[in-house]
């Protein structure tokens, strides 16, 4: 049997797929449900689930933001942050740290592809970035 690509799911993609945020929630939704049927090995990092829950949170109720969250890691897997993340991260030119700790992340995990609805903010990419 073929091995499945490891796909980083970035937090963008999640939210356009949660929210159904136009014109990206099609293909957002796509990438979830790949994961979830397991065409893809999906993962999220560590620091996504923190940002997702307080953004659900703005909204919803607490309750709401952990049953998301439980449903989504009931398919995906935790990419972690630690501290030689965090300093590899620091070490990259990106303009946004987010983005830089969010490719480490992705390579530390052996992730084949980074998927986000931004690109351009992964440059120079470390790993492929598809949008």
């Amino acid at each position: 049997m073929a091995s499945k690509y490891k796909v980083l799911i970035d937090t963008n993609i999640i939210l356009d797929a949660l929210q159904k945020r136009q014109p990206h929630y099609e293909l957002s939704a796509r990438v979830l449900a790949n994961a979830e049927n397991h065409t893809i090995e999906g993962f999220i990092s560590a620091h996504s689930v923190t940002t997702l829950f307080y953004l659900i949170t703005k909204d919803s109720s607490a309750d709401l933001a952990r049953g998301v969250l439980m449903q989504l890691l009931s398919f995906l897997q935790i990419a972690s942050v630690s501290q030689e993340t965090v300093e590899r991260a620091l070490n990259l030119p990106y303009r946004d740290f987010e983005d830089a700790v969010q490719i480490i992340a992705a390579m530390q995990s052996r992730a084949d592809y980074l998927v986000t609805r931004n690109p351009q903010d992964y440059t120079p990419p470390i790993i492929p970035v598809l949008q």
